[in-house]
C-alpha cells in the first residue's frame, strides 16, 4: 500500500469522484464526510490551516483517505505545537467525522496509516466520530498506542435519532407519549384553522435563495433578543451555507423547508437527507408566532415527509436539548481522541492541552456563576418593578430551544 500526502487545493479537488466511489464502498458514509461538504468547509471554513490530505492507495485503488489539516500552533490557547486535526472541525458542527476506508482492507489500511502517521511525529486532534459504530479513529489510535504514543479520550457529545425504518407515519405516532402526541395534533389543528398554511421543501435555485434568506432572517429574528446566535454569525459560515445549499441542491440532498403562514414565511427548517438518513442541522421561526409552537411543528412535519420518502432515520444531530427527546429514544455518542507521540514534544503537548483543559473548565464554571448571578438579579429588579418578567421556563417544553442547532448556539 502506498500513501500520498495532498497539500494543495488542486489535488483536493481532483478527487471529488473518488473520494465519492470511496465513501459509499465504505462503513463510514455519511453527509460531513462527501467531498462536497469537507470541500466547501476548506473554501469558507479552513482558517489558517494547510492541508495534510492522506491517500492510501493498493495497486492503484484508493482504498483509504484520512481527511486532515494541519492547525497552526496558538500559543495563547495553549496550544505550543502544530496538530492534525479532521477536516469539518470547529463551529460548522460537523458530526460523525472520520478516516473513511474502503470495506474489507480496514486493518491493513489501518496500519499503514499509523506506519505513516508515526513517522511523522505530529499531535492528532480526532473529534467528532461516532463512538457507538465502526469508527476508524479509535482503531488508528490503537495502532499508534502499540509504537508508544499517548492518548486521551473524552465523550464529545451525544446525537439523539429516530429508527424510522419500520414505520409508517400513524405506526411512528403511537410510540409518542399521549401527551406530546396530543399536543402535536392540538398544534396542527389550530394553526391550519387560523392561516393558510403552506409547508415545501425547496426544488429549484431561485426557492433555494428564498428560502436560505429566510432562514438567515427568521434565525436571527429568534435570537436577537437573547443575545444572538452563532450558527450564522460570520461571513465565512454564511458563505459555506451558501454554495453547500446549493451543491445539496444538486445533488438531491437538500431539504430546505419554509413554512408560510397566509402566504408570509414564518419558519424554515434546514436538513439534508442523504444516504436515506434525514439529518435535522437548523431552524428558525419569527417570535411573534412562538405561541403556536412553530418549531414543535416543523419538526413533526419534517419527520412525517422523512418517513414518506423513506428514510430509514431522522437524526437530530449534536446535543442532548430536551425537545428532541420528545421525539427520540436513542442516541449516539460522539467522541474525541487526542494521540501524543512519543517523546518530549509529545509530553509537552500532553501537558498544555491538559491545562488548556482545566482553564476552559474553569471559565464555564465561573460564566455559569455570573450567569446566575444575573439572573437572580434581574428576577429580583422585576418584582420589585412590580412588573411580569419573562421566564423562558414557562414555553411550551416541545418548543424550549427548538429552533437551536447544539454546539450552534448563542455564544
Amino acid at each position: 500500500m502506498i500513501v500520498e500526502t495532498i497539500a494543495n487545493p488542486a489535488g483536493f479537488e481532483k478527487l471529488r469522484n473518488e473520494w465519492s466511489e470511496l465513501l459509499e464502498a465504505s462503513d463510514s458514509n455519511c453527509l460531513f464526510l462527501t467531498w462536497e461538504w469537507l470541500h466547501t468547509w476548506w473554501q469558507h471554513l479552513s482558517e489558517g490551516r494547510r492541508l495534510f490530505i492522506l491517500t492510501v492507495r493498493d495497486g492503484g485503488q484508493l482504498v483509504g483517505i484520512a481527511p486532515l489539516a494541519l492547525r497552526a500552533r496558538r500559543l495563547i490557547r495553549f496550544l505550543p505545537f502544530s496538530a492534525l486535526e479532521l477536516l469539518g472541525t470547529g463551529s460548522v458542527g460537523s458530526d460523525y467525522l472520520d478516516v473513511i476506508v474502503r470495506r474489507g482492507v480496514e486493518e491493513r489500511t489501518v496500519r499503514t496509516l499509523a506506519e505513516y502517521l508515526a513517522a511523522k511525529k505530529r499531535m492528532l486532534d480526532l473529534s467528532q466520530f461516532n463512538k457507538g459504530s465502526v469508527a476508524i479513529a479509535p482503531a488508528l489510535a490503537r495502532r499508534l498506542r502499540e509504537r508508544g504514543w499517548k492518548s486521551r479520550e473524552a465523550l464529545f457529545q451525544i446525537c439523539p435519532f429516530i429508527d424510522l425504518s419500520e414505520h409508517s407515519w400513524a405506526s411512528y405516532l403511537a410510540t409518542l407519549d399521549w401527551e406530546h402526541r396530543h399536543n402535536f395534533k392540538r398544534r396542527l389543528r389550530q394553526i391550519t384553522k387560523q392561516f393558510a398554511v403552506g409547508f415545501d421543501s425547496v426544488v429549484s435555485e431561485a426557492q433555494r435563495r428564498e428560502a436560505l434568506d429566510a432562514l438567515l432572517n427568521l434565525h436571527d429574528m429568534r435570537w436577537r433578543e437573547r443575545g444572538g446566535s452563532n450558527a450564522f454569525h460570520t461571513p465565512g459560515l454564511r458563505a459555506f451555507h451558501e454554495e453547500m445549499s446549493r451543491l445539496a441542491l444538486q445533488r438531491g440532498w437538500l431539504r430546505l423547508f419554509l413554512l408560510r403562514l397566509d402566504g408570509q414565511p414564518t419558519g424554515s427548517l434546514y436538513g439534508f437527507l442523504y444516504d436515506r438518513r434525514f439529518y435535522f442541522y437548523q431552524q428558525g421561526f419569527d417570535p411573534r408566532y412562538e405561541k403556536y409552537s412553530i418549531g414543535l411543528l416543523m419538526t413533526g412535519l419534517t419527520i412525517q415527509r422523512a418517513i414518506e420518502e423513506r428514510a430509514k432515520e431522522y437524526d437530530f444531530l449534536r446535543g442532548d436539548e430536551r425537545f428532541k427527546f420528545h421525539w427520540a429514544v436513542a442516541a449516539r455518542p460522539l467522541g474525541r481522541l487526542e494521540l501524543y507521540p512519543p517523546g518530549a514534544r509529545g509530553s509537552l503537548s500532553h501537558h498544555a492541552m491538559r491545562l488548556r483543559g482545566a482553564v476552559r473548565s474553569a471559565s464555564r464554571r465561573l460564566l455559569s456563576h455570573v450567569s446566575a448571578y444575573k439572573i437572580r438579579a434581574a428576577k429580583g429588579t422585576a418584582s420589585n418593578a412590580g412588573g411580569r418578567r419573562h421566564d423562558p421556563s414557562l414555553r411550551h417544553p416541545v418548543a424550549d430551544r427548538a429552533d437551536e442547532r447544539p454546539g450552534l448556539r448563542r455564544a
